[in-house]
């Protein structure tokens, strides 16, 4: 099965590079390609996307913006921003609107596909650089008084720390000598325990929560 993808993107010949990029792959389908967001639920709703590419700088309707609208009405959809800057302010911006990941433009074209496909299995892809900003930023902001564990395992709490650190799921596996099925699945009872949909929102909840 194809892993549907709807790009925003507003320089066309990057647009059209992913576009072909997408397409050409295995596994991976290109089901709609857009300028701007003027639009953005109407092309959703037409595309039903499993995975959404944003540019987090667009013309009108910014990506962040677009990211709020989507979340009211698809809340588990998988969003993946991308840019060309690692700007504080939009990254955390970015994961507080509720976007799943955050990924460089330049990027390689596989590690791209990596990462959409991670995000489309319920993970998030942040590099190490941008996760150690947001664990920055979210270390400046007022902690809850109460540490509360949410019931999470002490497998759980471990892999958490990891995806705070920005590891990725292999990475995840190798330190803790699992597989990445069972990463995975660590993950979604970690989503499930927190009542988040991102890995944002997690890294988000376990620093403010003093979880790790």
């Amino acid at each position: 099965m194809n892993i549907k993808v709807t790009i925003f993107e507003d320089n066309n010949s990057l647009r059209q590079s992913l576009y072909q990029l997408i397409n050409g792959s295995d596994g991976f389908k290109c089901v709609g390609a857009f300028e701007d967001c003027l639009d953005i639920m109407k092309n959703i709703e037409d595309t039903r996307p499993d995975v959404v590419l944003m540019d987090i700088e667009m013309p009108g309707i910014k990506g962040i913006e677009a990211v709020q609208m989507i979340r009211e009405k698809y809340p588990d959809l998988k969003i993946l921003m991308q840019t060309i800057f690692e700007d504080n302010d939009k990254i955390f911006n970015s994961i507080l609107a509720g976007a799943s990941g955050y990924i460089l433009k330049n990027t390689s074209p596989s590690r791209f596909l990596d990462f959409i496909r991670e995000t489309y299995e319920g993970g998030a892809p942040m590099s190490p650089s941008v996760a150690t900003k947001v664990l920055k930023m979210m270390a400046e902001q007022s902690p809850s008084k109460k540490t509360e564990t949410f019931d999470l395992s002490e497998r759980e709490k471990e892999v958490l720390s990891c995806l705070v650190k920005g590891m990725s799921y292999k990475l995840i596996a190798d330190a803790c000598f699992i597989s990445i099925d069972t990463v995975r699945g660590h993950i979604r009872n970690i989503y499930e325990k927190l009542h988040v949909h991102s890995k944002g929102e997690a890294v988000a909840k376990a620093i403010k929560s003093r979880i790790v």
